[in-house]
């Protein structure tokens, strides 16, 4: 195990050895835990320890290096990611779009959706290759931007409300979130799930604008804007997690 790359306040790096190979590990300090807290995280693939104090640090190390095997199977169940690069199949609003590269391109147009008649859709994208990815990233991020803020704003005016302000991150353990003070923030992920998925989530964090809870009036509200709240929370369920391997680099060996 190597320790302590950076430190910034309560938060500590280092990197644990797995079955030979180098898997970052984040140490963070929280009073608020009782115990020590281990997870993988499938976003950044990153072993994350929670520690009660800063100076259980390094018998977080221990605890860590404890359970190998643990992480290990975890870190196998993380799916294999799907760097954005040409060749690449990513799954735009739930139908497959090959990534390809143009190199004489538009840059006033930098990612643009081409049909094919028997291949799956294209996602044609300009400028140099080194930026491809970032381009890539960018106009998703923009897709799932307008996507969630036309659903929720569509969603919230029916329930005679409106959000104070629609934020995107790239969160692993929640679709969607609405504070008391009306932000709601959403996964810019879900522009790869189906628009129904999508559709539900922005349903149910405009709903939260009303009832800020998951009682009965609550879900009596989603039903009034989403026919098959089931199949939404079936969907993510058993596909969710996948979609955070698009666009991750590869996993070093």
């Amino acid at each position: 195990m190597t320790q302590t790359l950076t430190r910034r306040d309560r938060l500590q790096r280092a990197t644990l050895s797995i079955k030979g190979r180098e898997v970052p590990v984040v140490l963070r300090a929280n009073k608020r835990a009782r115990r020590m807290i281990l997870k993988v995280d499938p976003v950044s693939r990153e072993v994350v320890i929670t520690s009660p104090t800063i100076k259980g640090f390094s018998q977080a190390l221990a605890f860590a290096a404890k359970h190998e095997a643990w992480i290990a199977r975890r870190l196998a169940a993380v799916p294999e990611p799907v760097p954005f690069a040409p060749g690449a199949h990513i799954p735009l609003r739930g139908v497959a779009h090959e990534i390809v590269h143009d190199a004489t391109g538009s840059a006033r147009t930098p990612v643009r959706i081409e049909m094919g008649d028997d291949a799956p859709p294209r996602l044609v994208v300009s400028g140099q290759a080194p930026h491809l990815s970032r381009r890539v990233t960018d106009w998703l991020k923009k897709e799932a931007r307008r996507d969630l803020t036309d659903a929720t704003m569509g969603h919230a005016a029916a329930f005679g409300m409106s959000p104070s302000k629609i934020s995107l991150r790239d969160t692993a353990s929640r679709w969607g979130s609405c504070s008391t003070s009306r932000v709601i923030s959403f996964s810019w992920r879900l522009i790869f799930a189906p628009p129904f998925a999508l559709d539900y989530v922005a349903a149910h964090e405009a709903a939260h604008l009303v009832e800020h809870n998951h009682g009965p009036r609550f879900w009596a509200l989603v039903r009034t804007r989403i026919d098959d709240i089931e199949q939404a929370k079936n969907w993510l369920n058993a596909n969710g997690s996948a979609l955070h391997r698009y666009g991750a680099g590869p996993i070093s060996n």
